[in-house]
């Protein structure tokens, strides 16, 4: 679902833009804040943001419709981290992506954090999984919290893509069709989704209950040694990035997929707009996987993925020591 920049314009791709960089803010804010800033939620995040950058790499076959999907990760995220700290993962997964891998446009990058990073780990979580799961962690209630939940989040994303594209009024998709096209293309995504995520829930919260959010947040269970989770995720990141990815399905996207039933091509024309311009040639400088032509860039990307959230979390440590020290 990463949008490209031929579907925004200026004035949808700046309001995007600021309103991420407010949600980022906020979010650096609210972490910052939370008693779990702390030597193990700091590694947590960046293995299951590389976790997730990996999973995103394995598109699934949609059966008989010629496109394919993959996870977004936010509401798996938001399931082991809460809210605002799965939002600063995603975001950091979503911004490798894009700097390094040409996956999404910069100039589009707001629009991808507000429609792939908020409308899951902002909407979905706190308004559906939480709820569903906040004092009952069975497999059964999971898995449909998950399947929900995700469908929520994804579809909540399709309806963004399609109005920012409509409010942006730069093509010619026609709004109805386009939005009839993603919603139901992202509806099958959604499910394949949220059963993936259901599985890994049910998988890990059986022995470790103590690792969902929901557990903290009501004071069941109190974190305890990370180190094999840590370790755990990190073989698993290198088995999906490394070696699963290779089969990733070939097939186009939701948003290609749609794109190419109105158009006849995945592909759109190239923006005329100065600073879209300025912008692709800044992340033409940046992306030196573009398109993952690497068979490396799942580990690669992973890894980076890792570094920018460690980037990310040390800058709000070294805000609290500084506090601390004035205090």
């Amino acid at each position: 679902m990463h949008m490209a920049d031929a579907l925004v314009s200026t004035p949808v791709a700046s309001g995007a833009g600021i309103a991420a960089i407010v949600l980022l803010g906020v979010a650096g804010y609210k972490v910052n804040k939370a008693k779990g800033v702390n030597s193990s939620i700091v590694p947590l995040m960046g293995v299951l943001g590389a976790f997730v950058f990996a999973a995103q790499m394995i598109n699934f076959t949609i059966p008989g419709t010629g496109s394919s999907g993959h996870i977004i990760g936010g509401v798996l995220l938001a399931a082991f981290l809460g809210p605002w700290a799965a939002f600063l993962t995603i975001s950091s997964v979503l911004i490798i992506q894009c700097l390094i891998f040409a996956d999404g446009g910069l100039f589009a990058l707001g629009c991808n954090i507000i429609n792939m990073g908020a409308m899951s780990t902002l909407v979905a979580y706190p308004l559906i999984f939480r709820p569903l799961t906040r004092h009952r962690h069975s497999a059964t209630r999971l898995v449909f919290a998950s399947v929900l939940a995700c469908l929520v989040g994804i579809e909540a994303g399709a309806c963004g893509v399609t109005l920012e594209t409509e409010f942006s009024g730069i093509t010619a998709l026609p709004a109805s069709t386009f939005m009839a096209l993603m919603t139901g293309i992202h509806l099958a995504i959604g499910i394949g989704e949220g059963l993936a995520t259901g599985a890994i829930l049910s998988f890990v919260v059986k022995s470790r209950p103590d690792l969902l959010a929901t557990s903290i947040e009501t004071g069941e269970e109190h974190r305890r040694n990370m180190k094999k989770v840590i370790v755990g995720f990190g073989i698993a990141t290198l088995l999906t990035g490394g070696i699963l990815a290779i089969f990733a399905s070939a097939y186009p996207d939701g948003l290609e997929w749609s794109i190419q039933k109105l158009t006849g091509s995945t592909e759109l024309p190239a923006h005329t707009d100065k600073v879209a311009g300025m912008l692709q040639n800044v992340q033409a400088t940046t992306s030196v996987m573009p398109d993952y032509d690497s068979s490396y860039s799942g580990i690669i990307g992973a890894i980076m993925v890792v570094i920018l959230v460690w980037s990310l979390t040390s800058l709000l440590t070294i805000g609290r020591r500084h506090k601390a020290i004035r205090e």
